[in-house]
């Protein structure tokens, strides 16, 4: 059965294009509506509107796509946030508004086609959104074991979107010792860049005193 999909964006040529997109390239994907803001999307589940899964853009023209979120998880619709932020605060607040998958625009095609077969089918994480390969990285269960009691320190403080001074601050150490903390950590865990370790921090519930929250 083909997964019904709306898509809701406020860039019009962008939504074109990735409705070609999944329509061409993902055999089982239906776009059934799309829409440039929250207002035409209720009217239209008001309207007797079924689908089972949404690509949500979070920055809508003075509106925050994150409100839709509840409205859609009531009616047992899985969410896709589609977006360009990678900062670890809107990877967190994504979370926390409950949505099943997490995905940058800038993602290939067939991340994205992943990341929409991955949530219909619900395998995506309890409390972490299904991340496109990029930002989930390849994370071994015991990762986390690898890290000093420091390191995982750093880790909840650079997912709370903090920046190296402000860890520095916080926790009294120098710029320096905090990128070469944060080069170690990126060498352990086998990841690439901050958001990765945000992710990471996320996936395995690592609070800002470095345990889980």
């Amino acid at each position: 059965m083909a997964i019904a999909l709306i898509l809701i964006d406020d860039h019009p040529l962008f939504r074109k294009g990735l409705s070609h997109l999944l329509e061409t390239h993902g055999a089982d994907i239906k776009v059934a509506a799309q829409f440039s803001g929250i207002k035409d999307a209720l009217d239209w589940l008001h309207g007797g509107g079924e689908c089972s899964v949404a690509l949500l853009d979070r920055n809508l023209r003075d509106e925050d796509g994150l409100a839709l979120v509840p409205e859609l998880k009531r009616r047992g619709i899985k969410v896709i946030m589609l977006t360009v932020a990678e900062e670890a605060h809107e990877i967190r607040q994504a979370v926390e508004a409950g949505v099943d998958g997490y995905v940058l625009k800038t993602s290939e095609p067939e991340q994205i086609l992943q990341v929409i077969s991955s949530v219909s089918l619900g395998s995506g994480m309890r409390r972490a959104p299904v991340m496109d390969e990029s930002m989930r990285g390849k994370l071994a269960p015991d990762s986390g074991n690898r890290l000093s009691s420091r390191e995982l320190e750093i880790v909840g403080l650079v997912a709370r979107g903090m920046s190296n001074k402000a860890i520095g601050d916080a926790l009294g150490l120098s710029d320096n010792t905090v990128r070469n903390h944060l080069r170690s950590i990126l060498e352990k865990l086998a990841l690439d860049n901050r958001v990765q370790v945000a992710t990471f921090a996320l996936k395995h519930g690592i609070g800002h005193k470095g345990g889980a929250s």
